[in-house]
């Protein structure tokens, strides 16, 4: 059973679709879910009721936070990683190197490494395409080996998963 290394952002949607559309299609197809959430993402998932739902879809503990020193690591280190969704301050953040949430630093730890397969599902406004570091912070982590692709508006986030490779074991 392949470790997927599932990442998510506060984006519009993430209460309501995170676990339909990502979380539990994603163990349906044999993943081994290991979450991290960035904090605000945690909040909102929180506040919907959704992490108990989301945790039992997995063995591994929903992370947010990072351990404290000493603490055992909570997750093995994922092949494969899919940041969905993906929200335009993330997607900077990840591009930019700035690490300041754990799930950031998961992913930061591990782009550009030819051996892990990143996979950015985004969401945003069309209004976002008009600003002009936008199409640079794209380029960057497709210049690293991530594959990034939108989310697009009223269509499944589902759709996303077809990019991970198939699970093993």
């Amino acid at each position: 059973m392949t470790v997927l290394g599932l990442i998510g952002s506060s984006c519009g949607g993430l209460d309501t679709r995170f676990r339909a559309e990502l979380a539990a299609p994603a163990a349906a197809r044999g993943h081994r879910l290991a979450i991290t959430l960035t904090p605000t993402a945690h909040r909102w998932l929180e506040a919907a009721g959704e992490l108990d739902p989301l945790a039992a879809l997995t063995d591994l503990p929903v992370r947010a936070t990072s351990r404290l020193p000493g603490e055992p690591r909570p997750h093995p280190d994922p092949p494969v990683f899919l940041f969905a969704p993906a929200s335009a301050n993330s997607v900077a953040k990840l591009a930019l190197g700035i690490a300041d949430n754990q799930a950031l630093t998961v992913l930061g730890d591990v782009l550009g490494d030819p051996s892990v397969t990143i996979i950015v599902g985004y969401q945003v406004q069309d209004a976002r395409f008009r600003h002009p570091a936008w199409r640079r912070h794209l380029d960057t982590l497709a210049e690293a080996g991530v594959r990034v692709r939108r989310l697009e508006y009223g269509k499944p986030w589902s759709e996303i998963l077809d990019l991970l490779p198939a699970s093993t074991g």
